[in-house]
């Protein structure tokens, strides 16, 4: 397991990839994201607070649903388009949807998610663009 001590913004990272793995694990789910499940299951850290945040979590929940129908909708329109994730944190979207991902996040967080996502499979490519943001590069591909 994975140690995991954040707090702040970076610390709402972990707590929308927890509702969106709970909401996988019911049985009517909404939404099914299963890298989530995986995920949570292997991080060392005390998420009853997000348990206890119903209303975070429909958010979550509610955001993933027209997030994920919109960037299917584009990419079925737009075949070659490269997506955008702004503030990517730990968002699995890129595992639900295929395309070519390009993704940004806060330095303050990437010393959590450089070994989580060693734990779920997939290593990004970082390049600093400033001394704020990172950017990821999905599936290897760098220009």
């Amino acid at each position: 397991m994975e140690k995991i001590t954040l707090t702040g913004v970076p610390e709402t990272m972990l707590q929308t990839v927890f509702a969106r793995a709970q909401e996988t694990q019911k049985q009517n789910h909404k939404i099914m994201d299963e890298k989530t499940v995986e995920l949570v299951s292997r991080l060392d850290y005390d998420f009853s607070l997000a348990e206890k945040d119903k209303t975070m979590s429909s958010g979550v929940i509610a955001r993933t649903l027209v997030l994920d129908r919109m960037v299917k909708q584009y990419l079925q329109k737009s075949p070659g388009a490269v997506v955008i994730n702004l503030a990517y944190g730990l968002d699995t979207r890129c595992y639900q949807i295929s395309g070519l991902w390009k993704s940004t996040s806060l330095v303050e967080g990437m010393d959590v998610i450089a070994p989580i996502y060693k734990i779920i499979g997939r290593i990004p490519f970082v390049r600093n663009l400033s001394n704020r943001i990172v950017v990821l590069v999905e599936e290897g591909r760098v220009k």
